[in-house]
């Protein structure tokens, strides 16, 4: 008796403890709660979250692809840039050596040019100025020839006839020098003759 009196207390105090001491009935039912809902996770959800992480995998490696395919494409861009910016700067500095080309030669012949002009100008004013002394001796030479046709005329008191007159004329230009003049070198020598 003793041991039954022993056993009541604890099954009096088991019962409200179960889980320090489970029974076996609750562990039974436990277990087949547990496999019923792994067996109903596994054919519904499960499979649903496979897929959900497969699809998830398969986006990713996706986004992986597409970033990959883009910096590619980036890449190929950059280097089809430089490539293009390359070519520009080409494009650009034979364009400044032609320009400086083509500005050279219209200034190597806007000298030519004014070189031809300046020396065309200066041989018409050598011909003008070779003419104006020419005309001014000629001027001279007759007024000297008649300056001595009145002084001879004053001198002599007398009228001279044309043999008179050429010969004076002659007699006063030989002594005059037409060279001391500007130009009168060229046309000396053949002034003796020109009131004749």
């Amino acid at each position: 008796m003793v041991g039954l009196h022993n056993l009541a207390p604890v099954t009096a105090a088991g019962s409200g403890n179960f889980l320090v001491q489970p029974g076996i009935g609750v562990m039974i039912w436990t277990l087949i709660a547990f496999g019923v809902s792994l067996l109903i996770l596994r054919k519904l959800a499960f499979p649903r979250i496979a897929e959900a992480l497969d699809k998830r995998r398969r986006a990713i490696a996706e986004s992986i692809d597409s970033a990959e395919r883009t910096r590619v494409e980036a890449d190929r861009l950059l280097q089809e840039y430089r490539e293009r910016l390359r070519e520009a700067r080409e494009q650009a500095d034979d364009i400044i050596g032609r320009a400086r080309k083509a500005s050279d030669r219209v200034q190597e012949d806007a000298k030519v040019e004014a070189n031809q002009k300046r020396e065309e100008l200066m041989e018409q004013t050598r011909r003008d100025i070779e003419q104006e002394t020419r005309r001014a001796i000629e001027q001279i030479r007759r007024e000297v020839a008649d300056l001595t046709v009145i002084a001879t005329e004053k001198v002599t008191r007398k009228s001279l006839d044309d043999e008179d007159h050429r010969r004076l004329i002659e007699e006063a230009l030989s002594e005059f020098d037409f060279a001391a003049l500007p130009g009168g070198s060229e046309s000396s020598g053949g002034g003796n003759g020109d009131r004749s």
